[in-house]
């Protein structure tokens, strides 16, 4: 018997390692960890994410009942389930869907060397990307740090690395029954947000370049949390989305991009990943952080994003500039604590991207905005917001006595930034 571990793979079709464990011949034993590495670190018990893994473990574990298996569901920390998992069953092999990120790279090597002490193979695949961080390098072997040439080299290789998407073929399970463990029983409970079902369709995909920015539109796919858990096959969104939009295509990319740059450079997970910008000085005031988070900056366009991610766990693409511009430049408030708001808030969390999106936006990052690049908040609304519609939706109060005065005036604060960023890394940059 064989055991395929889900993680960053939550469906039953077009798996890559899943299809590999059921080409080996032996039956499978579907395997899932609520990790509780991860799981104590998140702020509410409620957590909207731990929903979204629930509910669609719920979804395979219904399919696996009709094939007369079931899912095994383990809750702690992983080198211990993997013991106790060993001992109860007799595996042969171990099959997996690679991931980049830091953690997850330990976690890997830890079970890894658990199962070779064991005499068991560990056999990993690539399914969540398209390319992998080592398949999409410079001519000389170096990770590329700059989006354009990467993206380049990513559409010339992608060719020789696309593979066709693929369904199991009488998949042989391992006979057995086990329920899934309610959410209490892992420490949680439910969550009223729900994440939106994604949305590739002709339309919106055809229409993508010109509506993207317009956050009172319904025009992004909303695959930011179906892409991160692999509720959707990131290969069927490729073929379905490439003859449409070249644009939607280079927001895959992105994501990938952001994958590898983790992956070579673990450092910016915690760090810049510009050496110089860790010497800033950030006024860090909890004051202004809290008002941001609030959506009490007296920026109408900030505020509505804010709003909306502590309403609904998501916020439109082109706000989340607007606003990580507005907390690292206008008051000074280290990326870090940004990013890590994000990390507690949105559904579609996914490390690298929340991480390179923060660094881009603080002019720290690889291929950044620079520093001297202050989103002036106003003229975004009168941009991609003209009439108003997303800002009222999101700040109802808006022209009413108590909606707040700017916490500070865009010229002043694009001035300070300027200067300060200048300051502590003009002449390293």
């Amino acid at each position: 018997m064989v055991i395929h571990w889900f993680r960053r793979d939550l469906r039953l079709d077009d798996n890559t390692a899943l299809l590999a464990a059921h080409a080996s011949g032996e039956e499978v034993l579907p395997f899932f960890l609520f990790d509780t590495n991860i799981l104590d670190k998140l702020h509410a018990a409620n957590d909207a994410r731990v929903t979204f893994i629930h509910d669609s473990l719920a979804a395979i574990q219904l399919q696996l009942e009709s094939w007369g298996s079931s899912l095994h569901v383990a809750i702690g920390e992983p080198v211990a389930e993997w013991e106790k998992l060993l001992t109860r069953y007799g595996v042969t092999a171990v099959y997996a869907n690679r991931d980049y990120e830091p953690y997850a790279v330990k976690r890997d090597q830890a079970v890894k060397q658990l199962l070779e002490q064991r005499g068991i193979p560990f056999y990993t695949f690539k399914d969540h990307v398209l390319a992998e961080p080592h398949e999409v390098l410079k001519d000389n072997g170096e990770p590329y740090t700059v989006f354009t040439p990467y993206s380049r080299k990513w559409k010339n290789r992608l060719p020789q690395l696309l593979c066709s998407p693929r369904d199991l073929l009488k998949p042989r399970w391992f006979p057995f029954a086990m329920p899934l463990p309610g959410l209490s029983l892992i420490g949680f409970a439910r969550s009223p947000l729900v994440a939106q079902p994604f949305n590739i369709d002709a339309d919106l995909i055809s229409n993508y370049a010109e509506q993207r920015d317009l956050p009172a539109l319904r025009a992004t796919s909303r695959l930011g949390v179906h892409l991160r858990f692999g509720t959707v096959s990131i290969r069927r969104v490729y073929q379905r989305v490439a003859p449409l939009s070249d644009v939607f295509v280079n927001e895959l990319i992105w994501r990938e991009f952001y994958q590898m740059i983790v992956w070579h450079f673990p450092h910016c997970e915690t760090r810049a990943f510009k050496p110089a910008y860790d010497r800033i000085e950030w006024l860090n005031r909890e004051d202004d952080f809290v008002r941001w988070k609030e959506g009490q900056t007296g920026y109408p366009l900030v505020d509505a994003g804010m709003r909306q991610l502590a309403a609904t766990g998501w916020m439109h693409n082109r706000v989340r500039m607007v606003v990580a511009s507005f907390l690292t430049k206008h008051l000074l408030v280290d990326w870090r604590w940004g990013e890590a708001w994000f990390a507690e808030k949105l559904l579609d969390f996914e490390l690298a991207s929340n991480n390179g999106g923060w660094q881009w936006a603080a002019g720290s990052g690889c291929d950044a905005a620079p520093y001297f690049r202050v989103f002036n908040p106003t003229l975004q609304q009168q941009r991609f917001d003209p009439q108003g519609l997303y800002v009222s939706e999101w700040v109802p109060g808006l022209h009413l006595p108590g909606y707040p005065q700017p916490m500070v005036s865009h010229p002043f604060a694009r001035q300070r930034a300027v200067g300060h960023y200048k300051k502590f890394v003009g002449s390293l940059v």
